[in-house]
């Protein structure tokens, strides 16, 4: 099997559902292998972003959240979307941050690309690094009830490591930054 190319083929493509954030799709295709099945994808009208945002002292801003989909308590590093083509996911960022915890940052760094569940879905996802931070007054959306905690970075990855924070986005955002920062 050649790993390097495209072994899919699309026979047709029906749309299954839509709604503003996300469109589910079901491709009837031709596998690696030869066989005729079906795939199902979910594509985003977003781009994920996520934003850690860290202090001079090492701590990173975590915001807390029932999540609806999971029925569960999540804690994550501050998080929201980017309209594909309408806004630049740096602009992005700066807007949630702002959001989810008041929070505004001097300094800014792209730490990473990501795919969030690159098997069923076409989500691309922007971490960055939000540091020289001022606190100002958070403007979270309706549907956010958000608590923020303020936490070690080394406190961040034992999270990370005891399953406390499952977000893919956040935990990645957690490790890329200990390793970046020799933690």
């Amino acid at each position: 099997m050649n790993t390097e190319t495209n072994t899919w083929q699309t026979l047709s493509t029906r749309n299954i559902y839509e709604n503003p954030w996300i469109k589910v799709e079901e491709d009837q295709i031709i596998n690696p292998t030869g066989k005729a099945g079906i795939y199902g994808k979910v594509l985003f009208k977003n781009k994920a972003i996520g934003v850690l945002a860290i202090d001079n002292e090492g701590f990173i801003y975590l915001v807390g959240q029932f999540r609806y989909p999971l029925n569960e308590y999540s804690w994550e590093i501050p998080e929201g979307g980017c309209p594909i083509g309408e806004e630049n996911p740096i602009e992005a960022a700066k807007r949630e941050l702002k959001e989810e915890t008041g929070l505004i940052a001097e300094k800014w760094s792209l730490l990473n690309r990501i795919h969030t569940s690159n098997s069923v879905t076409d989500e691309e996802g922007f971490i960055f690094l939000a540091e020289n931070l001022s606190q100002h007054s958070a403007e979270p959306e309706e549907t956010e009830d958000l608590k923020v905690k303020k936490v070690l970075l080394t406190d961040a990855v034992q999270m990370v490591l005891k399953s406390e924070i499952t977000d893919s986005i956040s935990m990645a955002a957690i490790l890329i930054a200990a390793r970046k920062f020799n933690v």
